[in-house]
């Protein structure tokens, strides 16, 4: 069983940075494909950004140039870097890993989730 936490949520004013990390438990992290989605209560999960084990990486057009996903498998660690931050941003960020194949967009593909990190956008 893998066990992913996330940490770096928090406060933000609008234009500021956060990087949320997500370790994983367990061997063989390399091989997981990896990623960040975020949900609000009005909204369903919404795919943010993924990373292969070929560090091929996705992001949600509407995000790209802001945040980016990036992964260090010596520490079984992916990050997600957001700059520019927007009040609509604000939102439970979850981090996912699953090994079998799938649309990476697809969040009913994935395998293992975080408890979520909580990230307010606010002035």
């Amino acid at each position: 069983q893998v066990q992913l936490v996330e940490s770096g949520g928090g406060s933000v004013q609008p234009g500021g940075s956060l990087r949320l990390s997500c370790t994983a438990s367990g061997d063989n992290f390399r091989g997981y494909y990896m990623a960040w989605f975020r949900q609000t209560p009005d909204k369903e999960r919404e795919f943010v950004s993924a990373i292969a084990g070929s560090e091929s990486t996705y992001t949600l057009a509407s995000l790209k140039g802001r945040f980016s996903i990036f992964r260090d498998n010596a520490k079984n660690t992916v990050y997600l870097q957001m700059n520019s931050l927007k009040p609509e941003d604000t939102a439970v960020y979850y981090c996912a890993g699953r090994l079998n194949k799938g649309d990476y967009y697809d969040s009913t593909s994935y395998m293992y989730w975080g408890q979520g990190t909580q990230v307010t956008v606010s002035s």
